[in-house]
């Protein structure tokens, strides 16, 4: 497949340009720049950068695989990010408690934060597929049907 080009621009002359770790890797790695909170006690990971995503094409904002030394979780789960956006990327966490016992206190102090330089979240850029929604009154069956949230014994 043909590489595209993502326009980033730098809000910020310490921001960092996202990079495919390795060849062969999908998602292109955000570094805090900056580390604020929100007025819910969320954490702000600033990136310093606004991304033109060209037509076609959306960018999706993922937790690294490494969010689970964390005590922490995006807010919105999976960010999408339309390709007219033009703000600052940010890298919204939210706080989640620790269910570990016997954990020292300062990893307690440290699961719950990042630190500038850190990488902190993912993006991911996709295809764009639109959509035509049609109402009907019967959907064609399956056998799994209408079976959902580990119906199928596993």
């Amino acid at each position: 497949m043909e590489p595209i080009t993502l326009k980033v621009k730098k809000l910020r002359e310490d921001a960092v340009i996202p990079s495919q770790a390795m060849d062969g890797d999908v998602g292109l790695d955000l570094t805090a720049v900056e580390i604020s909170y929100d007025a819910y006690g969320n954490l702000v990971a600033h990136t310093g950068i606004a991304i033109e995503i060209p037509e076609g094409y959306c960018g999706v904002l993922r937790a690294r695989s490494s969010i689970r030394k964390k005590a922490l979780v995006l807010s919105n789960g999976v960010g999408t990010i339309e390709n007219t956006y033009r703000g600052e990327l940010l890298c919204i966490f939210k706080p989640v408690p620790l269910f570990t016992q016997n954990i020292d206190e300062d990893k307690i102090k440290d699961n719950h934060t990042f630190e500038v330089g850190d990488r902190v979240a993912q993006l991911v850029i996709t295809p764009q597929i639109n959509v035509i929604t049609t109402p009907v009154l019967n959907l064609s069956d399956t056998e799994r049907g209408d079976g959902g949230f580990g119906s199928t014994g596993k």
